[in-house]
């Protein structure tokens, strides 16, 4: 394939913070085109549990997690939108403390977030668990269906007029005046370039001489066979390891981050049984009739993180006209906001919320 255009701008990674950079910047005039090595919104923008919980953002993220909530709302049915509301439970003194500071924080930043007696929480969901120390509850969390962002986002880049090319991995990216990026299906050239690549984006950021401080997680999430109705709502755990969420079909969702084996490097991780098991004894635990339940699938996602937690969303250091978007713990929630922040500051605008400087200094902002 041979294609002589030289575009304003090649966004690198085709999940859902690569899509909607793209959607903004054609918004404000720029030609973009998106490239993925493998299909649009099949990384961890596709195989995470579609949680959409503002109970589980860190306090500092939450403005993002609230208005990037308001964009999943809007995409409704075409994502599989549901607002279930959820509740987050602690099962001992312990973790009711935990919930008491950890929300009180949430909801001081913007999260409606209430604590609710066991009385209300015992008549909104009779089969959870008796041995409830403490609940919280948000009215606004819910989920979205993961494995339908690659279509969504297909369908959006087609109606925008932007080309996308899928299975078309990056080998190379040579410096000139422009941008050319080696691949499979031919070179591509922009004036600009955005790594978005996920877990992807150390290698890739590689290929430019930059060292960029990405890891990997490898988080698991289980499906069970179909089930009588068990639960209307998010239901997730103090701890974080635990969000459950049962969908219209039946079956139950667990995921809370219990990790797989693998690197991006070597392909798709694989599940670690040693983990898988006390995720669902978690989901037992809290809903006792899921010991009758089977287990018809586990599947593992690469998350990408910076030893801060937080984004990476900004120039890239060294590299005029390179910028790197990706690395959100939660970044299902907030991506398609953070994506038309980045899409905002490349077209030279001021963005509505600050992005999160790559080159800033990563042990500082450890809090």
């Amino acid at each position: 394939m041979s294609d002589q255009t030289t575009y304003d701008i090649a966004i690198i990674g085709g999940g859902i913070m690569g899509c909607a950079t793209a959607l903004r910047v054609a918004e404000g005039g720029m030609s973009a085109i998106v490239l993925d090595q493998g299909d649009l919104g099949q990384g961890a923008s596709g195989v995470n549990a579609g949680t959409l919980s503002l109970q589980i953002k860190r306090v500092k993220l939450m403005p993002y997690a609230l208005k990037g909530h308001h964009l999943w709302e809007e995409m409704g049915d075409a994502v599989g939108f549901a607002k279930t509301g959820g509740y987050t439970l602690a099962f001992n003194a312990r973790e009711a403390e935990m919930l008491q500071e950890r929300q009180t924080l949430k909801a001081d930043a913007g999260a409606p977030i209430e604590f609710v007696s066991n009385n209300r929480l015992r008549a909104a969901e009779p089969n959870l668990t008796q041995k409830v120390e403490a609940a919280s509850f948000c009215a606004e969390d819910g989920y979205a269906n993961s494995s339908l962002t690659g279509q969504y986002y297909r369908g959006r880049l087609r109606d925008a007029s932007i080309p996308y090319r899928e299975g078309c991995k990056v080998t190379a990216i040579d410096r000139g005046t422009v941008f050319t990026l080696q691949t499979p299906q031919g070179p591509t050239r922009a004036t600009r370039i955005l790594l978005a690549a996920g877990a992807w984006l150390k290698p890739l950021a590689a290929l430019l001489d930059v060292d960029l401080p990405v890891n990997a997680r490898v988080n698991t999430v289980s499906v069970t066979e179909r089930m009588p109705a068990l639960m209307s709502s998010v239901i997730g755990h103090a701890t974080g390891l635990l969000t459950m969420k049962q969908k219209a079909n039946g079956t139950v969702l667990v995921g809370g981050g219990w990790q797989g084996i693998g690197t991006p490097q070597e392909g798709r991780g694989t599940v670690n049984a040693a983990t898988v098991k006390p995720n669902l004894a978690l989901a037992q635990y809290a809903v006792p009739a899921l010991a009758k339940a089977r287990v018809t699938r586990s599947w593992t996602g690469f998350e990408a993180n910076v030893p801060d937690f937080y984004p990476l969303a900004g120039a890239l250091p060294g590299i005029t006209d390179a910028y790197v978007l990706g690395c959100v713990r939660g970044g299902y929630t907030i991506g398609p906001y953070i994506g038309q922040l980045m899409g905002e500051s490349i077209l030279g605008r001021e963005p509505e919320m600050p992005l999160f400087d790559p080159g800033r200094d990563f042990e500082k902002d450890m809090i």
